[in-house]
């Protein structure tokens, strides 16, 4: 055996060729690779090969595989990457391969790829290999020949450093629905649910035991969208009124009386909602309403909550105050005693030009003075030194929050809704939202989010709906 390149690094730093003239009839080498599921998504996108056997786990579940399987190709691949990095290696050129899929390969599958050198042919530099691919059970799951002419010169190259690959993973929000499981579902006002993706996400919260969709709008055209996305409306309570105000005030006396233990926006503007509930005295409480995105962000070791980028424009500090306190609350409600708070801005010193910093160093001292509970906070903090450790190590930042926060105060509202939405959209964050503040739980989301975020913000607001049964705000 020539060489084993194992899944586990570090590989060597250089990758070097064997030449024909070193190639004999026997010689061999093997990697091995475990399937993840990215591994299937990303072939799935790399060659636009959907076919719901490798994608689609419940049309899978009823083939008879029973279960997603990888692409065929796959494995052919691995084959190449052993031909084209081991044996012979650098400057080998492709010339066929056959095939034989003789099992699935299943996520979790170890397995070991092995190239054998079957036979040479001086004249053409040309070699025949035995390609073989065994599970971890020692089954053949591939095999096949493959003919290259191998390389007459030797090469040794510096190993190339790939980019990491990261794929937005298909359970996005598995651990925040488990969460919730055993609660059960609250009555919940659904304002104006006139497109498909705020009815799809209503109701399937409900499918989920999230809610008891109750739902507020003009009937006709609430129906008419069911209608057109083949969306059930079997024994759902449907509220007729004729536009998304009335909506908005129908869903806060329903709330205000207590019908209703949550809020969830639809297809209306989010400033119709909140002031709708705003001029409701029965939903009032002690603090200002605010929003909180909850993010999971592929490259990021948890899960982090960013605050305010839907409501207050230019908080002042008393209303960055009331931000920080709601924020604590979602964190304590999602199973986090003692969030690490990070009060941002763009530089991580107090400085009065940058008057962010001064509400920071103020925001502090007023948790060290015990005003602000339940959280423990630093700031000024600039992005980079509130969620990377090395960028606080480098700039000699010493704080238990620097590096490893799991909450995000942004100074301001442009900042906080385009700080979550660069995470969702560049670095494929799922990301749900919800409104604390009043009596009951509002599930905000943007209009252009899909049926899944809607479903995840309604169970976000399922879990303060309960806490709130136990301590009222």
């Amino acid at each position: 055996m020539t060489d084993v390149v194992r899944d586990a690094h570090p590989e060597p730093d250089f990758i070097e060729n064997i030449t024909y003239a070193e190639l004999s009839v026997g010689q061999s080498a093997r990697l091995c690779r475990t399937l993840t599921e990215n591994d299937i998504a990303a072939f799935a996108a790399v060659s636009g090969d959907i076919n719901p056997a490798h994608v689609d786990t419940e049309y899978a579940d009823h083939t008879l595989f029973h279960g997603v399987i990888a692409h065929g190709m796959w494995g052919a691949a691995l084959i190449s990457r052993l031909l084209g990095t081991v044996l012979p290696g650098p400057g080998t050129i492709y010339l066929g391969q056959t095939l034989k899929f003789l099992k699935p390969v299943r996520i979790g599958d170890e397995l070991r790829i092995t190239a054998t050198v079957a036979s040479k042919e001086d004249e053409k530099k040309h070699v025949t290999l035995d390609c073989e691919i065994k599970n971890q059970n020692g089954a053949v799951v591939l095999s096949g020949l493959a003919t290259v002419i191998a390389p007459t010169e030797k090469v040794r190259r510096p190993r190339t450093q790939l980019p990491p690959l990261y794929m937005p993973s298909r359970h996005q929000y598995t651990s925040l629905l488990a969460s919730v499981a055993s609660l059960p579902a609250v009555r919940c006002a659904v304002v104006h649910p006139c497109d498909a993706a705020s009815l799809r996400g209503a109701l399937e919260a409900g499918h989920k035991g999230l809610i008891v969709p109750v739902l507020i709008g003009p009937q006709q055209k609430i129906q008419a969208v069911a209608a057109d996305n083949g969306l059930s409306l079997q024994d759902v309570e449907l509220v007729d009124v004729p536009y998304s105000h009335a909506a908005a005030a129908r869903a806060v006396k329903l709330a205000a009386s207590g019908d209703v233990e949550m809020l969830m926006k639809g297809s209306l503007h989010t400033d119709e909602l909140i002031s709708a509930v705003l001029a409701e005295p029965a939903l009032r409480t002690k603090s200002r309403l605010s929003h909180v995105f909850r993010l999971e962000v592929p490259m990021y070791d948890k899960v982090l909550l960013i605050s305010d980028g839907a409501l207050h424009i230019q908080p002042d500090l008393n209303e960055k105050v009331d931000i920080v306190r709601n924020a604590i609350t979602l964190a304590h409600a999602l199973g986090t005693p003692s969030p690490k708070v990070a009060i941002l801005s763009a530089v991580e010193t107090v400085t009065p030009k940058i008057p962010s910093t001064l509400d920071a160093a103020a925001l502090c001292k007023m948790a060290e003075r015990g005003q602000i509970t339940g959280g423990e906070l630093d700031g000024p903090l600039a992005f980079d030194n509130a969620i990377s450790p090395a960028a606080a190590r480098a700039k000699g930042i010493t704080s238990g929050v620097a590096g490893h926060a799991d909450i995000l105060i942004a100074p301001d509202l442009e900042a906080g809704n385009l700080l979550a939405k660069q995470l969702e959209y560049l670095a494929g964050a799922a990301a749900c939202g919800v409104v604390l503040g009043a009596t009951v739980p509002i599930a905000l989301t943007s209009r252009a989010d899909p049926a899944e975020a809607r479903t995840a913000s309604a169970a976000l607001a399922l879990l303060l709906a309960h806490s709130y049964r136990q301590q009222r705000p």
